[in-house]
C-alpha cells in the first residue's frame, strides 16, 4: 500500500497540471474536475494494491475521473443539461495543451497575485494545500481559504481552460513568467520568517523547465528557466551552517553545481539564438557571467555592466540601475559607482539594498561614519531575517573599524 501511495503521489506531482487541465477543459469547470480526480485517486489507492498498477497510471486516473464526473453530472440537476454535451466524448488524454491551459488559467491576469501563486502551485505544480501553507508560513485554514477564493475567482471571471492563441502570448506570457519567478524567489530568499524555503525554489525551477519544454520556441521562457537554474546551481553556497547569508564574493565556488551551470548556459544560448531578446534572457546572461567566472575578482565586470545597459530598456527599474552601479564599482571605480547610487536616492531611499550598497561604497572610499549610518539604515529596512543578520554583521564591522 505504501508503494502505491508513493507512486500516486509522484504521479500527482508530475502530472496534476495535465490531468486537471484535460478534465477542466472538457468539463468547463475546475471544481468538478478536481472533485472527480480526487475520487479517482481514492479509488486507485483502494484498487491498485490488489489489482496491480495499470500500464498507464495517468490514463487510468483521468478515465476514472471522467466517468465519475459524468456520474455526478447525471445526478446533478444543473449537470443533466451538460451531460448530453460531454457524455458522448471519449475520456480525455492529457497532453501538452492541457498542461499549458491549466498554467495559463492559474496565472490569468484577472486573478489577484496571491490567487495566481497559490493556484499555480496547487493545480499546475501538484503541491497539497498543507505543503503550500507550510511553504508560505501561514495556517492551513488560511491557505485553504485562499485557494477557495482563487477557484471562486476562476468561476466569477469566467476564465476558461484554453491555450492562448499565438498572437495572445505576448499579452499573457509575462504574467505566467512573473508568477514562476515569484515562486522561486519566495523559496530562494524568503521575505518572511524562514531564510530559505528550498521546496518553493525547487518548484519554481521545475515549473520553469516544464513551461520551457511546452513552449520551445519562446525564448523568454527558456531565459527564465536558465536564470532559475543558474541561481539554483549556486544555492548550496548561499547560506552557511548557521543559516547566515554568504555573499557572492565570499562563496565557496567548489559547492556550486558546475554541470547544472553548463546546462543552463546551453539553454540560454539556444534561447538567444532565436533572436527575440527579453528581460529574463538578459538577467540570465548577467547571472551566467557570475557563474562562469573563476572567482569574484575574475568576473568580467565590463560585460556585466554592458548587459545591465541592455536590460534597462527592457525593464526600466531603478533596481536595475542600482545593480549596474555595483558593476561600475569594479569596471570603472567606486567613486563613479557612488555617484550612480546617489542619483537613485529619490527613488530607492526606502529600499534596504540601496543603503547597503551605499555603505559598501562609502567604506571603500574611506568614509566610515557615513558608511556606518547607511549600514544601520539598511538593517532597519531589511525584512528578511537573514538579511538583517547580514547587515548587523556589517554594522559591527564598521563600528570596530578604527
Amino acid at each position: 500500500m505504501d508503494d502505491v501511495a508513493d507512486l500516486v503521489d509522484r504521479i500527482w506531482r508530475a502530472d496534476a497540471g495535465g490531468m486537471l487541465g484535460a478534465l477542466s477543459r472538457r468539463l468547463g469547470d475546475f471544481d468538478r474536475a478536481e472533485e472527480a480526480l480526487a475520487d479517482a485517486v481514492a479509488e486507485a489507492l483502494k484498487r491498485w494494491p490488489d489489482e496491480g498498477v495499470p500500464d498507464s497510471p495517468t490514463g487510468w486516473l483521468v478515465t476514472a475521473a471522467w466517468r465519475k464526473a459524468l456520474d455526478r453530472l447525471r445526478r446533478d440537476a444543473v449537470g443533466r443539461e451538460k451531460v448530453a454535451l460531454v457524455a458522448a466524448q471519449p475520456p480525455p488524454e492529457p497532453g501538452v495543451d492541457d498542461r499549458l491551459a491549466m498554467i495559463f488559467a492559474c496565472c490569468h491576469p484577472d486573478l489577484a497575485e496571491p490567487a495566481r501563486v497559490a493556484l499555480t502551485l496547487y493545480a499546475a505544480g501538484g503541491l497539497s494545500t498543507a505543503e503550500i501553507a507550510a511553504a508560505f508560513l501561514v495556517p492551513l485554514p488560511t491557505m485553504a481559504q485562499r485557494l477557495s477564493r482563487a477557484k471562486r475567482q476562476l468561476r466569477e471571471h469566467g476564465i476558461g481552460f484554453e491555450v492562448p492563441r499565438p498572437h495572445e502570448y505576448a499579452e499573457r506570457l509575462p504574467a505566467v513568467l512573473a508568477v514562476i519567478y515569484l515562486v522561486f524567489n519566495e523559496g530562494y530568499l524568503s521575505s518572511g520568517r524562514s531564510a530559505q524555503r528550498r521546496e518553493l525554489a525547487r518548484e519554481g525551477v521545475e515549473l520553469a523547465r516544464q513551461l520551457a519544454a511546452l513552449l520551445p520556441r519562446e525564448p523568454e521562457v527558456a531565459g527564465l528557466a536558465a536564470l532559475l537554474e543558474l541561481h539554483h546551481a549556486r544555492a548550496a553556497a548561499r547560506f552557511d551552517s548557521w543559516g547566515r547569508i554568504v555573499l557572492l564574493a565570499d562563496q565557496d565556488r567548489r559547492l556550486w553545481d558546475t554541470a547544472a551551470i553548463e546546462r543552463a548556459v546551453l539553454r540560454l544560448g539556444a534561447a538567444v539564438r532565436l533572436g527575440r531578446p527579453g528581460p529574463y534572457q538578459a538577467r540570465a546572461g548577467i547571472t551566467a557571467l557570475h557563474a562562469l567566472a573563476a572567482s569574484y575578482e575574475d568576473t568580467d565586470w565590463a560585460d556585466v555592466r554592458s548587459l545591465y545597459d541592455r536590460l534597462y530598456p527592457l525593464d526600466p527599474s531603478p533596481v536595475v540601475l542600482l545593480n549596474r552601479a555595483v558593476a561600475t564599482r569594479f569596471a570603472v571605480g567606486p567613486g563613479a559607482a557612488l555617484d550612480e547610487v546617489d542619483a537613485l536616492g529619490g527613488r530607492l531611499a526606502g529600499y534596504h539594498l540601496w543603503h547597503a550598497t551605499r555603505a559598501d561604497l562609502l567604506a571603500t572610499l574611506d568614509r566610515p561614519v557615513e558608511a556606518l549610518a547607511a549600514a544601520e539604515r539598511a538593517r532597519e529596512l531589511a525584512t528578511n531575517p537573514a538579511e538583517r543578520e547580514l547587515m548587523s554583521r556589517r554594522v559591527g564591522e564598521l563600528r570596530r573599524r578604527p
